[in-house]
């Protein structure tokens, strides 16, 4: 059954368009609710108990509200916790053993979007089964429990400090950042009260910026998304790294003392190395569809498996349960180390790339020195509705011409957009002139052939 609401990372859009509206979120919460209840395993307690959690969004009161008052009417009892990183409330559903945890956050996009996506019991986003069981359960009939049924809420005052706890514990007893200067941007997002901390009590000095949120500026020229701040702070207060999560808290991308970014193919470049030297990687690493060519080529030299999955966090995480693997990622800094936490966290990820670092005395260049990325070109290209870009054997033609004489040195991705029109053409390639001349070339085929 394909997924009405659901995509890739929960329900997400335009605050005020269906679905992210007040009374959407409430049915939603309702659904949910009698979904949780039914599968909780909460043998003790004559409620499901949800936890929800935002980021800095303006509009997460709003959604807050109308979630809460869904839960509580499907019988079910919440606890909030305010602002926290998503990664935060996935670690204090398991820890606290509840039954479902909920993130309101559209992530790393800018504050009129806003989403809802979910954990279930083990800290994990829901499986395809859950989402579908809660999406027919939208379109059912929904009546209030009795009143001596309805669920209560309460708000987690030390949610904060709990997770600023769990993110120290990931990082080795032996070893502290006494003698870093490190330069930590929070994108005016959920890591705002809680990043600076932890990097702090470990003994770094911090230099923050992007931890003034005020409802609008979430992502706004800071974060992940846009490291040309943190470069700048790094150089001006000569920083020995600087380091960018997103709006809520689970992308992370670092910059070198020299001002280099380091995006997320590089730091799980990074962590797959430190772990095969100390012998905690396991046999593989699973990357995306846009992982870099150059990635995959260097972590084979060292005789580290590699395995795409589909782009987002929820299919590298099925292919590392798949293979029984801890470490993944993505460009965008989603990196997954699961002997650690159960899902993306940027602060965790930051911890385990400094700790690959202090143990090598190396820094990001220097580890990064056997890695040679290869250029990507991305071409968007409209198409007509129903347009199936696979379907066309000029364009399979077209694809097959360009891998022919690119060889192992490159490779072409063709990804038909699930919010528009459009097929994306990447070609990469060692040689950016090479990688730019068959992007053009395919391009202009894929184009022929949709319009026709």
């Amino acid at each position: 059954m394909a997924r009405k609401f659901f995509g890739t990372d929960g329900v997400r859009g335009l605050v005020g368009e269906y679905p992210i509206t007040p009374d959407f979120a409430m049915k939603l919460g309702f659904a949910a609710g009698k979904v949780f209840a039914a599968n909780s395993a909460r043998k003790n307690s004559e409620h499901a108990v949800v936890l929800i959690g935002k980021d800095t969004r303006v509009s997460g009161y709003m959604l807050e509200a109308a979630l809460q008052a869904g839960f509580n009417a499907a019988g079910v009892d919440v606890y909030l916790t305010g602002p926290l990183p998503t990664p935060g409330i996935a670690y204090l559903t398991r820890a606290l053993r509840l039954s479902a945890g909920v993130v309101i956050s559209a992530s790393h996009n800018p504050y009129h979007d806003n989403g809802i996506k979910f954990f279930g019991a083990n800290g994990q986003k829901l499986s395809d089964e859950i989402e579908i069981a809660i999406e027919t359960a939208i379109e059912e009939i929904q009546h209030c429990v009795q009143s001596k049924q309805i669920g209560k809420s309460k708000r987690i005052d030390d949610a904060a400090g709990r997770y600023i706890e769990f993110c120290k514990s990931t990082f080795p007893n032996e070893l502290d950042l006494h003698g870093l200067r490190l330069v930590v941007d929070c994108a005016h997002g959920a890591t705002y009260h809680i990043a600076p901390h932890v990097f702090h009590e470990l003994g770094a000095e911090v230099i923050s910026i992007g931890v003034k949120p005020d409802g609008f500026n979430i992502n706004a020229e800071v974060g992940a998304t846009h490291p040309e701040a943190l470069r700048l702070k790094v150089l001006a207060e000569g920083a020995d790294f600087g380091i960018a999560l997103d709006g809520d808290g689970d992308r992370l991308i670092m910059v070198d003392r020299d001002g280099t970014i380091v995006d997320g193919d590089q730091l799980l470049y990074v962590l797959a190395c430190h772990r095969q030297q100390k012998g905690t990687l396991g046999a593989g690493v699973v990357g995306t569809l846009m992982t870099n060519l150059g990635v995959e080529n260097a972590l084979k030299a060292k005789g580290i498996d590699f395995v795409r999955a589909k782009v987002g966090d929820r299919y590298v995480m099925e292919q590392l349960k798949r293979n029984n693997w801890l470490v993944g990622g993505e460009g965008s800094g989603h990196l997954l180390c699961l002997d650690k936490h159960s899902t993306g966290d940027g602060i965790v990820s930051a911890l385990q790339v400094l700790q690959a670092l202090q143990e090598s005395n190396q820094t990001l260049a220097g580890f990064c020195k056997d890695l040679s990325l290869s250029k990507q070109v991305l071409k968007n290209v409209r198409i007509a509705k129903g347009f199936d870009c696979h379907a066309s054997q000029s364009i399979a033609e077209a694809v097959a011409v360009a891998e022919a004489e690119m060889g192992s040195d490159g490779r072409v991705l063709l990804r038909p957009s699930g919010t528009e029109p459009v097929v994306r053409v990447m070609v990469e390639h060692i040689d950016p002139a090479v990688a730019h001349e068959w992007a053009d070339k395919i391009a202009a085929v894929v184009q022929a052939e949709a319009q026709e």
